[in-house]
Parts: structure tokens; sequence; C-alpha cells
């Protein structure tokens, strides 16, 4: 782990996407955080000590999903499946696959491994899993503001490096070259994860804040107080937290009604043309009983005072 003093930094953008306006001054305490995202190798000790099972390793309860074909009731998790030619951006289900068996050790589903991946950044993690795997090491996750925080490494650009995503061409994280979800170019040299420490750490020592796998935060979903706007250093908001659960889930779908959590860091998948998350002030508003391929976690510890 790295410790970071803490201080007050720049939170949100106001170039990109809605949900991460307005730019706004916070401050966050001192805390601890793991140099990069908990890895396979990490995650399997974790369930040799506690016998713990994820969420994708346990069937659904067809009772929670009336009219449910009884041969659909297996455990799985959705992974990534590049199609063949050009799709609708728009409909996801063109490259996300539900695929039976799939989880942290089998990440592409039945007859899969783990071989060769023991330091690749466990997936199929929902949150509940993440939680649970930070309080048997004895940490927490993370708010999204001290996520953001460590990643910006000190700096208020953009992206967690500078202004540039590629600099002089040169890959800084695992995301996504070119059109996506059809044409990877794997200028980065990865079609999926990327072993932790593959590419340099921002400036605090930190890896993989940005691209190969989203984290989760502890922070419920919502929007930035748009009355929360401080540019000065006056009543600089300290330690904010996200939103009421009971407000989390998405106004656009009003079906949702499972709560959501604050991924933040973007993941393998984000692309110039599609989720430019690949940037500390991104976002994204998760269902907290959903797993896919391109989730993760990485813990703090907070300062004790």
């Amino acid at each position: 782990m790295r410790r970071l003093p803490g201080g007050d930094f720049i939170m949100g953008s106001d170039r990109f996407y809605p949900e991460e306006r307005p730019c706004r001054r916070v401050r966050v305490d001192g805390f601890w955080i793991d140099e990069t995202p908990v890895t396979n190798r990490q995650f399997a000790a974790f369930v040799a000590a506690t016998g713990y099972r994820t969420l994708a390793e346990m069937p659904p309860d067809p009772a929670d999903f009336p009219g449910m074909p009884p041969e659909m009731a297996r455990a799985g998790s959705l992974v990534f499946e590049r199609p063949q030619g050009a799709v609708n951006p728009d409909a996801f289900h063109g490259w996300w696959q539900f695929r039976f068996g799939a989880c942290w050790q089998q990440p592409l589903g039945e007859g899969s491994s783990l071989s060769g991946l023991e330091d690749h950044p466990v997936v199929h993690i929902a949150y509940a899993d993440a939680d649970a795997y930070a309080a048997w090491a004895g940490k927490s996750l993370p708010t999204e503001a001290e996520w953001e925080y460590a990643a910006r490494g000190g700096l208020e650009t953009e992206f967690a490096w500078g202004e540039e995503l590629a600099p002089e061409g040169r890959m800084l994280a695992n995301y996504w070259q070119g059109d996506f979800p059809h044409q990877n170019q794997l200028l980065d040299g990865w079609e999926r994860t990327s072993p932790v420490r593959t590419f340099p750490p921002n400036a605090f020592g930190l890896y993989d804040m940005i691209g190969n796998v989203w984290e989760w935060t502890c922070d419920w979903y919502a929007l930035p107080s748009l009355d929360n706007k401080h540019h000065g250093r006056c009543c600089i908001p300290s330690n904010p937290r996200g939103g009421l659960e009971q407000h989390s889930y998405d106004p656009d779908m009003p079906l949702a009604r499972i709560g959501r959590k604050v991924l933040k860091g973007g993941s393998h998948l984000c692309a110039p043309n599609y989720c430019q998350r690949y940037r500390p002030a991104a976002r994204y508003a998760h269902a907290i009983d959903t797993s896919t391929s391109h989730i993760g976690l990485r813990c703090v510890v907070r300062d004790r005072v």
C-alpha cells in the first residue's frame, strides 16, 4: 500500500459527461491505498482462507425472477465478446453475453481458468464480494473522493498523466484503441485485462488507476450538487460522500430498483468513440448485484485519529 497525505483537489470535470459536473474543490483526509487492483492471486488467498463464494457462483433464486425458465437458473456472469462486425453502439446486448459458470476463477465461462492470469486483476466481482474481501483484509473500499484524489496523483489535468490521452503515441493504460466494440487495434498489447504494474504508475506510485478494470467505491451513486461548485479555498467540503441508497437507482430506468454504487477508473473496454471514462473524474453507476468481466476492486485503510 501507499500512504497518501490527503488534502484538497479539484474533483469532477466540465468537459466530458454531465454526471461529472461541476468541477468543485473538495478535501480528503490522509489514507493508505493498495498500489494495484486486487489480483486473482490475492483473491484466491481470501477464498482459500474463508471458503467465500462470490455472487456469480450462486444460482439465482427463481422467485426473484418470475417467468424465468428453470434451465436458466444457473450461476454465471456477464462476459464481453467482441462482435464480428459493426453493431449499434447503444445496443450493449451486441457484445455482452451472460455465460454459465463465468466467475472470478472461470473468467470466460465454463471451461476457462486462471492459468497465466494470477497477477491480473480479479474480475466478476459484485459489490458484496468487494466489500467482503476488504473486510477480510482489514481494509475498506474507498470513497469516490478518495479514489479520485489517488488517481489524480496531485495533478489537475483531464488524464492521470496530463492533458493528452496518448502523449507522443505512448500507451499509458490498458484501454480500447479502435472502433469499439468490433475493432481493437491492440496498440497497448492487450485484448482483455493486463497484469498489474504493466503500465507506468502515477505520481503517487499507484498502478492501473486508469483502465484495465473498473473499481468499486463505497459511495451510492448521486449527481454532484450544483450548489457545491467550490473553486476557492473557503468552505471546502471535507471527505464528501455519495447519495442515499433509496435514491441510488438510475432515474431513466424506473424498473431497475437495485441500488447502484459508483465505479471509477474505466476499463480495457473504454474507447475514444465509446465510454471515454479512462479519466480520474469519470464515474459510472453500477447495480450492486451485477458482476462482469471488467469489474474489480482496490482497498484503502484510513488514518486513525
